[in-house]
C-alpha cells in the first residue's frame, strides 16, 4: 500500500511537471528570451514560490525546457536519418528537419540559443535567467548524439570514435551557425540553404562507406 501511494505521488507530481512546463511553454512563444518566472507562474495559475518548488531556480527551469525541446529536435532528426531515401536526400532531410524547427518557433529557439536582451523598455533582464551561457550544453548534447550515429553507420577507419566526434560537433555546429544566421537575416530560402549546406557536406560523404554491421547511413 505505502508504495502504490508513493508510485501514485511520483505520477501525480510527473504530471503536474509537465503541466507546469507547458504552461512555460505558452510564455516563451509569446515572449521568447524576455519570458520571466513572474509570467510562467502567472500562466501556471501559480505563485512563483511554487514554481521554484517543482524546478529549484530559474537555471533548473531552463535545463527542463531545453531537455523537452532538445528531446522532441533530436527524435525528429533520428527519423529524418531513419527515412527510406539515399544518402543524399537523407542528409538533406535531416539538415531541413533542424531548419524546419527553428523556423516554425523561432521564439523557442531564442529562449534556447540566445541571452535575454533589453528589448528597449528600460527593463532588465530577470537576473540568473541569461539562457545564452546554457546553450553550450544543448549544442554540445546534440553533436555527441549525431556523433553516436556516425559512428555506428559509417566506417570512418583507424580513429573512427574520435573521428566521429568531429565529424558530429562539427556538423551540428556548422548547422546552428549557418541557421542561426539565417533566422535573421532570410537571405535565401530554406530549400536554397538546405541544398548549399549539403553541397559543403558531401564531398567526403559520399565517398565514405557504410560499416559492414550497422545500419547505413
Amino acid at each position: 500500500m505505502e508504495t502504490t501511494h508513493r508510485n501514485e505521488q511520483q505520477r501525480s507530481a510527473d504530471q503536474r511537471r509537465r503541466e507546469l512546463l507547458e504552461a512555460a511553454d505558452r510564455v516563451v512563444l509569446r515572449d521568447g528570451p524576455q519570458a520571466s518566472m513572474n509570467a510562467i507562474a502567472a500562466e501556471a495559475g501559480i505563485t512563483k514560490p511554487i514554481l521554484y518548488r517543482h524546478f529549484g531556480d530559474k537555471s533548473g527551469l531552463y535545463r527542463a525546457l531545453a531537455k523537452r525541446h532538445t528531446d522532441a529536435l533530436l527524435a525528429a532528426l533520428q527519423s529524418a536519418l531513419d527515412a527510406p531515401a539515399d544518402r543524399r536526400r537523407r542528409v538533406e532531410a535531416t539538415l531541413d528537419t533542424y531548419l524546419a524547427a527553428i523556423e516554425a518557433r523561432p521564439q523557442v529557439y531564442r529562449f534556447l540559443m540566445h541571452p535575454s536582451e533589453d528589448t528597449g523598455g528600460g527593463q532588465q533582464p530577470e537576473q540568473g535567467f541569461d539562457t545564452g551561457r546554457h546553450s553550450a550544453p544543448v549544442l554540445r548534447r546534440m553533436g555527441e548524439e549525431l556523433a553516436r550515429v556516425i559512428a555506428q553507420r559509417v566506417d570512418l577507419g583507424p580513429n573512427s570514435e574520435v573521428l566521429a566526434r568531429v565529424w558530429g560537433h562539427g556538423i551540428v555546429g556548422m548547422m546552428h551557425a549557418a541557421g542561426d544566421w539565417w533566422l535573421g537575416e532570410r537571405p535565401c530560402s530554406r530549400e536554397d540553404l538546405v541544398r548549399a549546406l549539403a553541397d559543403l557536406l558531401w564531398g567526403r560523404l559520399e565517398r565514405v562507406d557504410d560499416k559492414v554491421d550497422g545500419p547505413g547511413f
